[in-house]
């Protein structure tokens, strides 16, 4: 297993067929990659033809994501964006999504939230600026808080208790995005934020705390799906693969501010689990906790500028994305007590 011969230098782990760099290639960085939209990023990068160095620490990223990935342009590199990041090799593009994304996450490591959200970043874009790359920072729809606007729109500055138990993942984008327009208005980096709103699709982790992974896991065990609340706060979903072409259009664009990428369809959660409980005919009855502290009540993008900007807008419907989703996860399953037997 190869090591860069420099300290701070990440572990590269070759999980194609060679190590080979192909030159004709754009090269591009995706930190997080390990995870679940950053492994869909990769996907979809070297199905267009790039080169790609995942990076991440598995923290909250597995291998299981990347494990299909069998081209030789294609590298995992194991590292903490926390500490310096070198690579030796020309980077045309750095997508920097490493952050846990999940409350169950943020709430256990909260200063690594922090951390990774400051320093980081900060890597991330001195990488960058380094290698002359464009980046495109993975903000997030939490920088609006718990809104008083609505929809939300870029131009909202949000509604966050910097102090609560979501405000170590909330500030941490919020700080990495005023990070990002220094480096653009001063250091002159060529970046760009997208902030992402409610996003899903194959790969979720089942125990990961978020709403559709948790009552897709509950309604195909049969157990009783856990709603936070009545059930009449909103959200909106968006499929991954809408998701990662906004990102990727975002990133080729001339646009430096923010950008919502999400889906503008508004559900209550209790319309959801309607969905859930139809699609999976799971016989799990509802159950109800209390709200969390600072749980957003509505969740809903603006996406006019995605529109006008980028040509952009989601395909795919919610109960199209949730069947897809339930194929996924019941392949994933049949190949595990397959594997076991």
């Amino acid at each position: 297993m190869p090591t860069l011969p420099n300290t701070g230098v990440a572990e590269v782990i070759a999980l194609g067929a060679g190590t080979a760099r192909i030159g004709s290639m754009p090269t591009s960085i995706v930190t997080g990659g390990a995870g679940f939209l950053g492994s869909h990023l990769c996907d979809r990068l070297i199905t267009a033809g790039h080169s790609v160095f995942c990076v991440d620490n598995l923290e909250t990223g597995s291998l299981e994501n990347i494990a299909h990935i069998k081209d030789r342009s294609f590298e995992f590199v194991q590292h903490d964006m926390i500490e310096h990041l070198e690579l030796p090799d020309a980077v045309d593009f750095v997508f920097h999504f490493a952050s846990p994304a999940s409350p169950i996450d943020y709430l256990r490591i909260p200063l690594q939230t922090l951390k990774v959200g400051s320093y980081g970043t900060h890597n991330a874009l001195g990488f960058a600026k380094a290698k002359r790359a464009a980046f495109l920072l993975a903000s997030t729809s939490e920088v609006y808080g718990d809104p008083q606007v609505h929809p939300q729109p870029e131009d909202y500055w949000g509604h966050v208790n910097p102090i609560g138990p979501r405000g170590v993942y909330d500030e941490a984008k919020r700080y990495a995005e005023a990070m990002t327009m220094a480096y653009h208005r001063q250091q002159g980096v060529n970046t760009h934020i997208v902030r992402i709103f409610n996003t899903y699709g194959a790969r979720m982790r089942p125990h990961d705390g978020r709403a559709i992974p948790t009552f897709l896991r509950q309604a195909m065990d049969g157990d009783p799906i856990t709603v936070f609340g009545d059930g009449s706060q909103t959200r909106s979903f968006c499929y991954v693969s809408d998701q990662v072409d906004g990102c990727i259009r975002l990133i080729e664009s001339e646009y430096h501010l923010p950008v919502n990428i999400g889906n503008p369809n508004e559900f209550t959660i209790a319309e959801l689990v309607e969905h859930v409980i139809r699609l999976t005919g799971s016989r799990s009855e509802v159950i109800h906790e209390a709200l969390p502290q600072d749980d957003p009540l509505v969740r809903r993008p603006d996406i006019g500028l995605a529109r006008r900007l980028l040509g952009w807008e989601p395909t795919v419907e919610l109960e199209e994305g949730l069947t897809r989703t339930i194929e996924s996860l019941s392949r994933t399953a049949t190949a595990t007590v397959t594997g076991g037997q």
